[in-house]
């Protein structure tokens, strides 16, 4: 058998489409756009490409885009009070500030100081706290991207196993957070796990975030699983100097055995702006006491 491929990228494309028709609605209501403000620190390249795709994207849903670049240097206190303005700000609906920052400071500090209600991230200790206890607040953008992909394959995910290969704040936590709120039965497996493979091979839905390229064999797969593969890595290319990306998944092996599964690139990688997009429409819609129906995005 042959896995069916889980197209990230059309999803993303149809879930900004549906946020660009609810943002033009939410602009003729409330008197203005939605706003996401990016607060970039320092010149990394990747930050900086990822930052200017937001923009881009964000404008493109019909949302007011401000961004700020700060220099690497810049001070604690001046970077905290630059939140605090944002949170006041009634233009500004989502604040994130791009991870990860200079290493003078602390992220978990700047993190604390983004209004729960504007964190679109879904990093803030009360968000991941709203999740924890089945209470509405903003769910990290990847996870939940993963969570759209697996509920548009399998439909209903009540009763499956799960295993989530993982245990970050931003994904892997999250992640079996949100599987559990479907009623699944998760394991969260790690470095620690005994016998991983075993563990996987258990699992009907096989979410891998561990940051390790191609960990993940397809001998560790249950033949039909359903494999979400977060990973994003660079290896060498074949040609000498080339770099080429992989998942944290074997791809050729494991599409040889899932009954579907995401590629790299192209599968939940698209899904994280466009749902970054999605918090903060939802965000707009809160902070001007405005109903969003349940099934719009």
């Amino acid at each position: 058998m042959s896995a069916a491929l889980i197209d990230g990228k059309a999803f993303a494309e149809g879930l900004r489409a549906k946020v660009g028709v609810r943002a033009a609605a939410f602009e003729a209501q409330a008197g203005r756009k939605a706003g996401l403000a990016v607060v970039l620190v320092g010149e990394d390249p990747a930050s900086e490409v990822y930052v200017r795709n937001k923009g881009k994207q964000t404008v493109a849903a019909g949302m007011e885009s401000f961004e700020h670049k700060l220099p690497a240097d810049t001070g604690e206190a001046e970077l905290l009070a630059l939140v605090e303005r944002l949170n006041a700000d009634r233009s500004v609906d989502g604040i994130l500030v791009q991870l990860p920052l200079p290493a003078h400071l602390d992220e978990q500090k700047v993190i604390a100081t983004i209004s729960p209600d504007k964190d679109v991230d879904g990093f803030h200790v009360i968000n991941a706290g709203r999740l924890a206890v089945g209470l509405p607040g903003f769910v990290p953008c990847t996870p939940l991207g993963c969570l759209m992909l697996l509920k548009d394959r399998l439909g209903d995910l009540s009763g499956k196993n799960a295993v989530v290969i993982g245990r970050s704040n931003i994904v892997g936590k999250p992640m079996a957070q949100l599987l559990l709120a479907e009623s699944c039965t998760v394991t969260i497996a790690h470095s620690r796990t005994r016998d991983l493979p075993e563990v996987v091979r258990r699992a009907d839905i096989v979410v891998a975030a561990v940051g390790r390229p191609e960990m993940v064999k397809g001998d560790w797969i249950k033949p039909g699983a359903v494999v979400i593969d977060v990973g994003i890595n660079r290896v060498p290319g074949a040609e000498e100097g080339k770099t080429r990306l992989v998942g944290d998944v074997d791809f050729a092996s494991a599409s040889a055995v899932a009954g579907a599964i995401t590629p790299v690139p192209g599968g939940v990688g698209p899904m994280t702006i466009a749902v970054l997009l999605r918090n903060t429409l939802v965000a707009a819609h809160r902070n001007e006491g405005l109903e969003l129906p349940a099934d719009a995005i």
